[in-house]
């Protein structure tokens, strides 16, 4: 889990954590274009982690894999709240 207080970060999470806070309903990104936008390109598994120890205060759902796949684990969910911000998702995928 990451700390409450941000100044605890490391320059990586305060740095994603600012790129997932910019994130508006009906926006959709990958775990790659965070981490770019972040400044580190190619750390897209890593923006995977902080999102899963950020106990929810990211809007993780309008992070996808680069094909557009939905998390396995929380499919139902990510297309519900997808959905309601008007983004297509068919069979588990983004469509668009």
């Amino acid at each position: 889990m990451l700390p409450d207080d941000r100044a605890e970060w490391t320059a990586f999470e305060r740095a994603v954590g600012d790129v997932l806070d910019r994130l508006r309903p009906g926006d959709l990104v990958t775990y790659g274009d965070v981490a770019a936008e972040a400044g580190f390109p190619g750390a897209a598994r890593a923006v995977g982690s902080i999102l899963r120890k950020s106990d929810g205060i990211f809007p993780w759902w309008r992070v996808v894999s680069a094909s557009g796949r939905l998390l396995r684990d929380h499919e139902v969910e990510q297309t519900e709240r997808l959905t309601a911000e008007g983004i297509e998702v068919r069979d588990g995928r983004i469509r668009g």
